[in-house]
């Protein structure tokens, strides 16, 4: 079977390193030739090693585009970390049609902050879906799905990067077997269960101190690393990491300092306290919260929150 692989960074990668090993016939990849720090991408560097047929993502774009792939004689394209929205053309220019990992059980968190979204709601379960797509954002038919506990200190980044990545390799490699042996489902979503959210930034991620503990600890774990749920302290904007919840009673009002610790920086909280092990302060780098608290007389009782 013929495989195109579209795709981006390590993820697209590792999938086209798993496909590769396995045996898979993989004739083009169609990456951007540079990361969003002007390096090159990861995908088209793993390309430029296996000798494989190479498109800048970018070409898929012109009207040409479909039949330039039509060329390649593909039985199935395999989206591994595609960002933008492609043609129907495109899509359907593999015999068999368009495979695509997303990091949710579809159809619930659609988008592109489906990771983000599932923490910040308080889930304690995930997933990952491959599923055949259409004109919409994270539509169509599914081919197969994996469940994945979200603990209870996992954090957008973790949740990612040691338990979706690794799994959403494998899940594309079988899926791709799937495919090769005829035995690939297309399974109708349910629009009826569908979420959408949008991406995760900086206007979503405010800390308001007034909330549940519980749910501000899910707001600072899922929008870490990025985009970092924030604060604000002496009008300076203030991002926050590696929190986690401390089962003592608060000692002040909400969103008030209690104490610097070597573990971190100790906030009160509506019937919790808040240990913060990381900040990072708009004009500097991510550091240690209680060498911040010392270095720039951040002292307990102060109160966060306030941008006067």
């Amino acid at each position: 079977m013929r495989v195109v692989v579209i795709g981006q960074q390590a993820f697209g990668q590792q999938v086209l390193r798993s496909l590769y090993q396995r045996g898979e016939k993989v004739v083009a990849v169609c990456s951007p030739r540079v990361d969003r720090q002007g390096k090159p991408d990861p995908l088209w560097e793993e390309a430029t090693a296996l000798r494989i047929r190479l498109f800048d993502m970018e070409s898929l774009r012109g009207e040409q585009a479909p039949e330039r792939l039509k060329e390649l004689g593909p039985d199935l394209n395999v989206m591994a970390y595609v960002t933008q929205i492609l043609s129907r053309q495109v899509l359907d220019a593999a015999h068999i049609g368009t495979i695509e990992y997303h990091p949710s059980l579809l159809p619930k968190h659609r988008g592109r902050s489906a990771v983000n979204w599932a923490i910040i709601g308080g889930e304690t379960r995930t997933g990952l879906t491959v599923f055949w797509p259409d004109e919409g954002i994270d539509t169509g038919p599914i081919l197969l799905q994996k469940e994945v506990e979200i603990g209870p200190t996992d954090t957008a980044g973790s949740l990612y990067f040691e338990k979706l990545f690794p799994m959403g390799v494998e899940a594309l490699a079988e899926a791709v077997a799937l495919v090769r042996e005829g035995r690939a489902p297309r399974i109708p979503q349910n629009d009826a269960d569908a979420t959408y959210e949008p991406p995760c930034r900086k206007e979503h991620v405010q800390i308001d101190w007034s909330r549940p503990a519980a749910e501000i600890h899910n707001l600072i774990r899922g929008s870490d690393p990025q985009p970092g749920a924030y604060t604000y302290w002496r009008s300076r904007r203030l991002r926050l990491f590696g929190a986690r919840l401390v089962a003592d009673p608060p000692s002040a009002g909400p969103g008030t300092v209690a104490a610097l610790t070597e573990g971190g920086l100790l906030v009160s909280l509506d019937g919790a306290m808040l240990l913060v092990e990381r900040v990072r302060p708009d004009d500097g780098p991510k550091t240690a919260a209680v060498e911040f608290a010392r270095e720039e007389g951040l002292a307990p009782g102060e109160q966060l929150g306030t941008s006067d």
